[in-house]
């Protein structure tokens, strides 16, 4: 795909903007409580569904999913239709194509998809803890808190990127001459 086909960063960031400004306004509207853009609840959410099939007292008795109140909610459905549109985005644009080790990867790591997938599953359990131990993630300290203005939400998100430049710099950085 080339650059031209690509969105726009900025208009992208404004879209993100429009969206995280009328999930305040609609959950202000009907139900009272405005509430900003976030996904680590779902995924704790979901833990609770799938564990209230199996053990519903110990869902009733846990004081962790009693204070997230297991549910399907706007951010659920959010989540899933993040999920969807980016799917039906590439599938319109002929651009989807399945990937178990992209390229980058496989030339600093090797083709291993065992590796791959015990480093992606290590990365998005690490990511969750941080998310749930901070009490939400990046994109409800961050993008929301900016959006208020919020110290804690520039120092998150100083924070996130800050983190990212040093993590794809550990993981990605050419060695040899001349290599940076």
């Amino acid at each position: 795909m080339n650059n031209e086909s690509r969105w726009r960063p900025y208009i992208a960031g404004a879209l993100v903007g429009v969206l995280a400004i009328a999930s305040v306004w609609a959950t202000t509207k009907y139900s009272g409580k405005g509430q900003y853009l976030g996904a680590s609840t779902t995924f704790v959410r979901a833990a609770g569904l799938a564990e209230e099939k199996v053990a519903p007292e110990h869902v009733a008795g846990n004081a962790y999913y009693t204070k997230e109140k297991v549910k399907v909610d706007w951010q659920m459905m959010l989540v899933i239709g993040v999920a969807l549109g980016a799917g039906a985005a590439a599938l319109v644009r002929k651009d989807f194509k399945a990937e178990m080790v992209p390229p980058i990867w496989k030339e600093r790591f090797g083709s291993s998809m065992a590796l791959r997938a015990l480093f992606a599953f290590l990365g998005g359990a690490v990511a969750m803890f941080g998310a749930r131990l901070a009490g939400g993630c990046p994109s409800g300290h961050g993008l929301s808190g900016i959006m208020q203005l919020s110290v804690s939400g520039l120092i998150a998100m100083a924070g996130f990127f800050g983190a990212g430049v040093i993590v794809a710099n550990l993981l990605y950085r050419k060695s040899g001459k001349g290599g940076a």
